[in-house]
């Protein structure tokens, strides 16, 4: 794998690690890197977290409505599947409102296919999100501990 397109996910419950795919979504695999490089993730929370669908996080006041300072991205849909560790992006019902949160799919969720941005794909460490939990909010969220590139892990 491309050191400069893995993401290492340390959760409070195990380290995630993540294939980040410029080919579907270029501006929202830089925003990720960028994030991650200036420890935007580090401590944050995953306020949403469903059984059977998805983990949700990247919101630093942990509720769910706020993202970054920075601005929100053009959509990048695809016809890529939203399956089992697919990561997508959150947004709100705007097509172009995405920012910092994000989400990984517990299990497939193809009715959100053409309606959100995949960035990435777990590929080793989906029993860590597996293990967040559950809730809107979780009484105890897991938390993202940091967010790194692979290529700066080094």
């Amino acid at each position: 794998m491309d050191p400069e397109n893995t993401l290492i996910l340390t959760l409070d419950t195990g380290t995630v690690t993540i294939k980040l795919r410029p080919d579907l979504a270029p501006g929202h695999v830089e925003r990720i890197k960028e994030l991650s490089r200036e420890g935007f993730y580090d401590g944050v929370v995953f306020h949403r977290v469903i059984d059977g669908f998805m983990a949700q996080g990247g919101d630093p006041t942990g509720t769910g409505t706020s993202g970054s300072d920075k601005p929100n991205l053009q959509a990048e849909f695809s016809r890529e599947p939203h399956v089992r560790g697919v990561c997508s992006m959150a947004r709100t019902s705007a097509p172009h409102s995405a920012n910092s949160q994000f989400f990984i799919c517990l299990d497939d969720a193809t009715f959100l296919d053409g309606q959100y941005t995949v960035w990435g794909e777990v590929v080793e460490g989906m029993d860590a999100v597996d293990a967040l939990p559950k809730g809107e909010p979780p009484r105890a969220p897991g938390k993202i501990v940091s967010s790194r590139v692979a290529a700066d892990a080094a």
